[in-house]
């Protein structure tokens, strides 16, 4: 039985919000997700991964040609959307381009902001849940830890992820720079939008605990301070304030300067030399770009920042250049890994074979020899089952070996027929077809798993048992 490694789904490349909501799922929803793509005919394997900016269902097949149309039907079933209003919004990618796109998932490389890590996590906690509900075999098991690993990687030995890449994220590195901690820092926030939320969150997640919110509506600023347990200041209070502010943060909608040079000269001279750090995010501008003349004074506005954001940006190309070529590598090696499964009912056959060569010859020299005692007929047993298991060694690990190249099949076939497998062979993957044959019919031929015992589909049970004779 050919398998199939595929992916199918929408993300923020392909499908605007208003579609991406209607595939939503939550923690709670998911785990029966699982079971409904598990009993969805031809899969074997099957994991998904859903995040606000994507919904993606990775899966292995026996029928790659088929299974698009299966995973569509689970798609508008279980989330109640006609296919004709997300069809032209899906991807599908099939085998090496399937894990290619995980890998570069797991290492950031697709996010919106290249190089971010927080979908490790999500790729992680989405194939642990598959794995406890038993959705997955030998083949994802492999292949998601696998990018699990090559993601720490590329974290780990390359600097894609320090590099600030968003504006708000660039004011806090800067502001690191400056104070290098933010602990004992008061941070005044002028104005309660997108933007000023946006840094502020930043700062809080990097210590700032002192957090003052000024706003022309006084409401708005309690609802922007409470989100950072912080306080809000009616706006003819803001002056008095100014000289104890360490950090500012202006994102205003208005048309004249909040700050001027005259009232930060005033609050600087009774900080008696300490620093203060401005961060005007408005357009137009909040505060006099005069300000940034005076000692003491940084004041950055929306323009330094975004540079210093495309000069990151750069940077994380580069990088990601670099796990480009990771991803190559160990996708060749999870092929290569892949390829010798093909090779596990041979390794398998010729075992069986040698067992059963050695417990006939067993059976037949206690026959001659009847006069052996029970200690003589276990060191006899043991040295013939040692030499044999040496005489079948060597061709093991070439077949193996072998069997990754491009002519594979070829060893494979000429393996078959030198040691007389044809049979043995044959039988396995007909014990395997069966077996699926029986899950996809609703029937698994496996027994029902125990309280706290995974279950396993009866092709992932045996292709499990066959690569064990990989080890």
């Amino acid at each position: 039985m050919s398998l199939h490694l595929i992916v199918v789904g929408l993300n923020y490349r392909t499908a605007p919000v208003e579609v991406r909501e209607k595939f939503a799922l939550s923690e709670q929803d998911l785990p029966q997700a699982l079971k409904a793509l598990k009993r969805t005919m031809g899969i074997l394997e099957g994991v998904i991964v859903a995040t606000c900016n994507r919904t993606e269902i990775y899966a292995v097949v026996d029928r790659h040609t088929l299974c698009g149309h299966f995973i569509r039907s689970f798609m508008e079933q279980w989330f109640n959307v006609p296919r004709m209003e997300f069809n032209p919004y899906l991807f599908m990618y099939e085998d090496d381009r399937a894990i290619d796109h995980l890998f570069k998932v797991a290492c950031g490389l697709d996010s919106m902001v290249i190089g971010e890590t927080q979908i490790l996590g999500q790729v992680k906690d989405a194939f642990l849940l598959a794995q406890q509900q038993g959705a997955t075999g030998t083949l994802f098991n492999k292949l998601f830890k696998q990018a699990i690993t090559v993601a720490k990687r590329a974290h780990s030995e390359t600097s894609i992820g320090e590099s600030a890449v968003s504006v708000s994220y660039a004011a806090v590195e800067l502001g690191k720079r400056i104070f290098g901690r933010f602990d004992n820092k008061k941070v005044m926030i002028l104005g309660a939008g997108k933007m000023s939320e946006l840094t502020a969150r930043h700062l809080s997640s990097n210590g700032a605990k002192e957090v003052w919110v000024v706003n022309r509506t006084f409401s708005r600023a309690v609802e922007l301070a409470d989100k950072f347990d912080g306080l809000a200041v009616p706006l003819d209070d803001a002056m008095e304030r100014l000289r104890e502010a360490d950090i500012i943060i202006s994102s205003t909608g208005a048309n004249r300067y909040m700050l001027d040079k005259d009232s930060v000269e005033k609050a600087m001279l009774k900080r008696k030399g300490k620093p203060m750090f401005l961060i005007d995010i408005a357009v137009p501008r909040d505060i006099d770009p005069a300000i940034a003349g005076l000692p003491n004074v940084y004041l950055y506005d929306i323009d330094d920042l975004e540079g210093i954001v495309e000069t990151n940006i750069m940077k994380r190309k580069q990088e990601a250049a670099l796990i480009e070529s990771m991803i190559g590598e160990e996708r060749e090696a999870y092929r290569q890994w892949y390829a010798t499964l093909g090779v596990a009912p041979l390794i398998r056959g010729l075992q069986e074979k040698t067992a059963s060569v050695h417990e006939r010859t067993m059976e037949s020299l206690l026959r001659k020899l009847p006069e052996l005692d029970e200690h003589q007929i276990k060191v006899i047993g043991k040295l013939t089952k040692s030499m044999l298991n040496q005489v079948i060694h060597d061709p093991i690990l070439k077949v193996k070996e072998m069997s990754a190249e491009k002519r594979g099949e070829a060893v494979m076939e000429t393996f078959t027929e030198l040691f007389g497998l044809e049979e043995d062979v044959e039988r396995l993957k007909a014990e395997m077809n069966a077996q699926e044959k029986a899950r996809t019919a609703g029937n698994p031929a496996s027994k029902e798993a125990k309280p706290g015992e995974k279950p396993t589909s009866g092709a992932a049970s045996l292709l499990s048992q066959l690569a064990g004779a990989l080890r």
